[in-house]
């Protein structure tokens, strides 16, 4: 599930429409607003820009330009009628384009497309774990995995630096920061905790090597913990 930020003049509405019928059809949290200068603010709490260029070409390449003035990096998926895409050239900054005849299961689809391609906000994959770091969710073998905030972060951690060993001091340093008081014990709580839920045939997917700390093994054989 994506947050998605839905710019639209429709936005404000008197009828209360959503600005995309086909976005409020699918499960992506959407907010919407009107095409000002707060899509800046905005933008860095989306994960997907649905802007609407079918009405007012100008007002959507304006807003392309003030995202890309002030460095945004959330992908745009540009909604036009058919007789804007002679308009649109590569300088607008667009991720993608949809006719308004679009429906759910495309909309769907380009927004999902545009988050993997987002660079450095995109979904970690290793040995059948999928870690969606804009939906703050992960999931194993389509299994969604019920995590706190601390266990989340600590499995991204481990997973982006796969087979990498890291020390109790090193992860509790960097996963719950140098300001915090408590003892390494606490990491080992986590690792117990993380991998009773990701259950026993996955557990061994964080590895333990002794006296030294632990390491995420995403090939290793299932069901042989370290």
């Amino acid at each position: 599930m994506a947050h998605v930020l839905a710019v639209s003049p429709r936005a404000l509405s008197a009828a209360g429409e959503p600005p995309f019928a086909a976005l409020a059809l699918l499960a992506h949290t959407v907010r919407a607003m009107a095409p000002d200068t707060s899509i800046v603010t905005e933008s860095g709490r989306a994960d997907v820009i649905v802007l609407d260029g079918r009405t007012d070409l100008a007002s959507a390449r304006q807003m392309c330009r003030l995202l890309a003035s002030a460095g945004s990096d959330t992908p745009i998926l540009l909604v036009l009628g058919e007789g804007g895409l002679a308009a649109v050239t590569p300088e607008w900054g667009v991720r993608d384009i949809a006719l308004d005849a679009a429906g759910p299961a495309e909309f769907d689809a380009r927004i999902r497309l545009a988050l993997r391609d987002t660079v450095g906000r995109g979904v970690v994959t290793a040995g059948g774990l999928v870690i969606d770091e804009p939906a703050y969710q992960a999931s194993l073998d389509g299994r969604v995995l019920d995590l706190t905030y601390t266990e989340f972060e600590l499995l991204k951690y481990l997973a982006q630096n796969p087979g990498r060993v890291f020390s109790r001091e090193t992860l509790l340093a960097d996963v719950w920061g140098y300001d915090y008081y408590g003892g390494t014990r606490t990491v080992d709580v986590h690792v117990r905790r993380l991998r009773a839920k990701l259950g026993v045939e996955n557990e061994s997917l964080i590895g333990t090597v002794r006296n030294v700390g632990y390491r995420f093994i995403p090939d290793v054989g299932r069901g042989d913990a370290a």
